[in-house]
């Protein structure tokens, strides 16, 4: 699924630049895929979820927060430095950046500091927002804790009412005093309701996982696992955003309630897509559900999922460098020649960021930690034997006494 998400930001930023978003009924179509990040907001929230839901369940402590935020840090950052450091040095676009543009997009805070998106990196204000949202998870987490035992099943109704106060932020950021270039509403604040999608998921499989079912998550449960009506759901929410009810595509200012159908739409989208791969029965990795998802768990879309990253973060870049090398004019079509192009490239950019930069990254924090914890089981296992030791000695004492 994150290969899916990749894909279609990259296509979407294709049909942008090919002006293809111009063209009746195809235009919004592929405009539109912008949703795209709320599906990658929602498996974010998914997974990284899992841990608090269950300590809520078994009632235990929560993930330490220090180990969840040094994985985030090497999964995210290592690749994004090249990939910043490549684009601001050798992209023509880009070069001649100031030291606040650097630094921004160094620190991933494009989204609060005016102006700093640049060129061959304007679709990194996601991540920006995805690096803020790791951030709030943790408190969010924290804030929820009281919510376990008998209080396990209002996790999800508080889940929701999170989500729909959320919907309110454009009307708050449209508010706020700050300065011009300043776009509030790309805060992770007002893209809530996608990250809720995965969440409320996450509380679903949670309480199958562990018995523990609430009248709601079953419902949700029950519903989620159901295809056909999914698909509905999808093909309905994401036909209403291609209208002007989820404002224009491309870089159209956005009113405050079209922003707020946007977001809904996009978290019902979402919903619908990540639902009946973690509701369908039996649960897991077993035949009859893999058979039923055999194009998602293919070798090509297992590999391209691990590219992912990659492609979402090289293919803006790759396809600002497509145009001049291949002798193409922005904005006058060759959509499927640019697509191509684009999309081969930023594959095989991402398998190498992948095989040399992500996974040796990745490589060293499991040695590091697995070191670590040789190191803490060897310190017990001597404090246990010098307290065996010592009761030996004075049982010998009192023995002699």
């Amino acid at each position: 699924m994150r290969a899916v998400a990749a894909l279609g930001v990259l296509t979407t930023h294709v049909a942008f630049q090919t002006g293809v978003v111009s063209t009746p009924v195809i235009g919004p179509i592929l405009g539109r895929l912008d949703l795209a990040v709320a599906l990658f907001f929602a498996l974010s929230g998914f997974l990284l979820w899992r841990n608090w839901v269950a300590a809520a369940h078994r009632q235990a402590r929560p993930p330490s927060v220090r180990r969840y935020l040094r994985h985030r840090v090497v999964r995210i950052w290592p690749a994004y430095v090249v990939v910043v450091v490549v684009v601001l040095t050798l992209l023509p676009e880009a070069r001649g950046a100031d030291l606040t543009v650097w630094l921004a997009n160094l620190t991933l805070t494009q989204v609060f500091v005016p102006l700093s998106l640049t060129a061959g990196l304007t679709q990194m204000w996601s991540l920006s927002v995805e690096v803020a949202f790791y951030l709030l998870l943790p408190i969010l987490g924290a804030a929820l804790t009281w919510l376990r035992g008998a209080r396990v099943s209002a996790r999800v109704p508080a889940l929701l009412g999170l989500g729909v106060i959320s919907l309110g932020w454009a009307w708050v950021a449209q508010a706020l005093p700050l300065p011009d270039g300043t776009e509030p509403t790309n805060w992770v604040f007002g893209h809530l309701p996608w990250f809720v999608a995965g969440l409320v998921i996450a509380e679903v499989a949670g309480a199958a996982d562990f018995g523990e079912h609430s009248r709601i998550t079953r419902v949700i449960e029950r519903i989620g696992a159901r295809r056909w009506p999914m698909l509905a759901l999808f093909v309905v929410s994401y036909g209403l955003a291609c209208t002007p009810i989820a404002g224009p595509t491309g870089l159209g200012v956005l009113a405050p309630w079209q922003f707020a159908v946007k977001m809904a739409l996009g978290a019902l989208c979402a919903f619908a897509l990540l639902a009946p791969l973690v509701c369908e029965k039996p649960f897991g990795n077993s035949p009859r559900v893999r058979a039923r998802f055999r194009f998602l768990t293919s070798p090509v879309m297992a590999a391209l999922g691990r590219w992912s990253y990659g492609i979402f973060i090289w293919h803006v870049a790759v396809l600002a460098v497509v145009f001049p090398l291949f002798g193409i004019v922005p904005f006058s079509g060759n959509t499927t020649l640019v697509w191509c192009l684009t999309a081969v490239l930023s594959i095989g950019i991402s398998a190498a960021s992948y095989a040399f930069v992500e996974e040796p990254a990745r490589d060293w924090l499991r040695r590091r930690e697995s070191a670590r914890r040789a190191r803490s089981r060897e310190n017990q296992r001597r404090i246990e034997a010098g307290i065996a030791e010592e009761i030996s000695s004075d049982t010998a004492t009192n023995a002699g006494n």
